[in-house]
């Protein structure tokens, strides 16, 4: 690997360890084992090196266990397994999770990471929208986009939050399924 990659690397290990917030010029130069001149040379500042190594990590998850793709009889239970599978990844990722909550908070003082949070916010409703109703990202319609991308986005990101804070006591699968259910028979009464 050439220090470009050697930097990614150790930005990653970095975000594993120390996550987004307290991580140094140092810690990465650190543990990719190259100068810290060589994160201004190959990326230009701390701050695009571990929002690179996190995108990358972020784009990982979604390539393999981030599809809304569970296994069950209904659609029902299909989607609570879902949900118990993102739940486990919350736990099994710990350090994913709260880099990218740590993200979100740098981000208020960041105009361009909150733009590219913002843009990733965007094609994320899409793509759930497309897997949720079953078909290809371009055949979704906006107002699915807008209203269940956001919704499942939303729960995604409250549940993250409660997982992390609380494990013990985070919903499962089929309660948040249940949930769901309850808040529709609330809206039709």
């Amino acid at each position: 690997m050439g220090n470009r990659e050697d930097l990614l690397a150790g930005a990653r290990r970095c975000l594993e360890e120390k996550g987004y917030l307290r991580t140094t010029v140092r810690d990465i130069a650190s543990a990719a084992q190259v100068s810290m001149a060589a994160i201004g040379y190959h990326f230009g500042s701390r701050e695009v090196l571990l929002n690179q190594a996190l995108f990358a990590a972020l784009d990982e998850w979604a390539a393999g266990s981030g599809r809304l793709a569970g296994q069950g009889d209904t659609a029902e239970e299909r989607y609570a397994d879902t949900w118990d599978r993102k739940i486990q990844d919350f736990a099994d990722m710990r350090w994913l999770w709260t880099a990218n909550v740590e993200a979100f908070v740098h981000a208020q003082s960041s105009p361009e990471l909150l733009a590219i949070l913002a843009e990733g916010q965007r094609r994320s409703r899409r793509m759930v929208a497309a897997q949720l109703r079953g078909v290809p990202e371009d055949a979704v319609a906006e107002e699915d986009v807008r209203a269940l991308g956001s919704l499942h986005i939303a729960l995604l990101s409250g549940v993250m939050v409660q997982c992390l804070t609380d494990p013990q006591s985070a919903p499962n699968g089929r309660e948040i399924a249940q949930g769901l259910r309850a808040m529709v028979e609330l809206l039709e009464s």
